[in-house]
């Protein structure tokens, strides 16, 4: 691995030795004479490794180790003397130095001391980058209410060395919780033990927990230490508590009374200080009445309650939990991000999602895995059965028209919007990026009625088929309306104008008088003019 070194010393000849012996080795080699020049060449560039004389002219080497301690410089610091002791090596490494070499100067060990420093400073780089993926991906995301009060129990309960108690379904991210607690408090340094209660065998539960000496059972050829030991100075994590046998949570119970533990074929009592967290999917109230959950055990695990609620009481939350674990399949797996587009992400709200965060985990890796292209259609999530149909029903009746496949979509879209929001008009417009206007226009079109009283929207659907009457049937319903009426007008004149109303009164479109012609009557004279039908004669 080729490096970059820094030598400080004020000898020509150490430095032209060392730098010489370092370039053969393939590494980067810059050299100064003193503690000034070191401080001023850090200011410019970064190096792996600094090979720090301890007598120095101005400012000696522990001066500046302390500088660059200050400065916060990562780079692995060795010092060197010719004048070695004890008490300044000690000092040295109290400081953070690396390591100690004394003069005359081994070129062997200084190389072998310069490549483990390197392959320490690689360790550490590595530790931080896995430290912060894996904050990463235990993250709680998502920004309803329900996730918002976890945090905020989350953020209350780590501090403390209370017992935590978790509960919630199966995949709701009960694990995720205890680390986030772990992660929060005092003992974020010292070691996270889990241990699922499910699946160790019965007859190795006491020994998984307490450990074991060696000959104690068959198959114990050597002494083993047990989680709770294991987890001294950090945190024990009893993953699925509600299946722990009695026999088992009789001694839990005491470990957790008295913090001691005792080996399986041991006599020695063994202290540990370990915070311990439980989680469950079961009802442990349910459990002690049946008799398979100790009711003390219970009480000194249940000092700070903490529920995790299902995906299905939190669909705000989907498409956040979407993009995330997109987001993290796409890094692990070397591809490029994809999208949902709006039909998909309709289909994983409308889902019911009885596996929780942990289901649509894995529906998205599969997605990500199987679906080409950048964008990710409902189609391509129809595996989820009713979900699927329910939000694409055009996929489920082919010989359904177009427009109306489209308006069903849209009046499924807008109610799912509004209960969301519990049919706040104004919070659903915001949310679904129209006017307020617009989203009443389009509430009326559909046929949706607001949830508040004081803010119903007028429909005028037909009482058989449920549906608006179209702008030209309500104009052609409306003739006929002003038809009647001036029916009704002509059928009813107003007293005394009887023998004035001729066919010229009457509108030309409406009554068209007839000819004046006189036909013989039954006695041989002439008749009358036949007069205009809705008048007297």
């Amino acid at each position: 691995m080729k490096a970059s070194i820094l030598i400080v010393d004020d000898e020509p000849g150490v430095r032209a030795a060392l730098s010489g012996v370092l370039r053969d080795e393939g590494h980067t080699v810059e050299v100064v004479e003193s503690g000034e020049a070191c401080l001023d060449r850090l200011t410019r560039a970064a190096y792996d490794v600094i090979l720090l004389d301890i007598w120095l002219p101005g400012i000696d080497g522990l001066t500046t180790l302390e500088r660059l301690r200050e400065r916060q410089v990562d780079a692995a610091v060795v010092m060197i003397s010719g004048h070695g002791n004890i008490e300044s090596a000690v000092r040295a490494i109290k400081m953070g130095a690396f390591d100690f070499i004394e003069k005359p100067l081994s070129l062997d060990k200084t190389v072998l001391v310069v490549a483990n420093a390197l392959r320490q400073q690689r360790l550490e780089a590595e530790n931080r980058a896995l430290r912060a993926r894996v904050d990463q991906d235990f993250k709680m995301v998502g920004e309803s209410y329900a996730i918002n009060q976890l945090r905020e129990q989350v953020a209350m309960a780590a501090p403390t060395n209370g017992r935590v108690l978790i509960s919630g379904e199966n995949g709701t991210g009960k694990e995720l919780v205890a680390r986030s607690i772990h992660a929060l408090s005092r003992r974020r340094s010292g070691p996270f033990v889990e241990v699922n209660c499910g699946a160790i065998p019965e007859n190795l539960m006491e020994s998984e927990f307490f450990g074991h000496k060696r000959g104690a059972f068959t198959g114990a050829v050597a002494d083993r230490r047990g989680k709770f030991e294991l987890a001294d100075g950090g945190t024990i994590f009893l993953d699925e508590i509600g299946d722990m046998s009695l026999k088992t949570q009789a001694k839990v119970l005491r470990a957790l009374q008295e913090q001691v533990v005792e080996p399986v074929g041991g006599t020695a009592r063994v202290r540990v200080d370990t915070r311990v967290l439980a989680a469950t999917n079961k009802d442990l109230t349910v459990e002690i009445k049946a008799g398979r959950f100790r009711e003390d055990l219970y009480f000194r695990l249940n000092v700070i309650p903490i529920f995790v609620p299902p995906l299905r009481e939190r669909p705000d939350d989907i498409p956040l939990l979407a993009e995330h674990f997109m987001r993290v399949f796409a890094r692990e797996y070397g591809r490029r991000m994809k999208t949902l587009d709006q039909a998909a992400t309709a289909v994983l709200l409308g889902y019911g999602w009885p596996g929780n965060v942990r289901e649509l985990r894995n529906v998205i890796e599969r997605v990500l895995i199987m679906v080409p292209g950048e964008v990710i259609a409902a189609g391509a999530l129809a595996f989820l059965g009713g979900a699927s149909k329910a939000a694409v029903p055009a996929a489920a009746a082919v010989v359904q028209p177009l427009h109306e496949a489209r308006d069903q979509f849209e009046r499924e879209y807008v109610l799912a919007a509004l209960a969301r929001q519990q049919g706040n008009i104004s919070r659903t417009a915001e949310i679904l990026g129209v006017e307020r206007s617009n989203l009443y226009r389009k509430m009326r079109a559909l046929g949706i009625a607001s949830p508040r009283t004081h803010d119903r929207v007028p429909t005028h659907e037909h009482p058989a088929t449920g549906r608006e009457p179209s702008r030209r049937r309500t104009r052609r319903q409306g003739r006929r309306v002003a038809a009647r009426r001036a029916g009704a007008l002509l059928r009813r004149p107003p007293s005394g104008s009887h023998q004035r109303l001729g066919a010229r009164a009457l509108p030309r479109s409406r009554a068209r008088p007839r000819p004046d012609v006189h036909r013989a009557g039954p006695g041989g004279g002439r008749r009358a003019p036949a007069t205009v039908r809705g008048t007297r004669p």
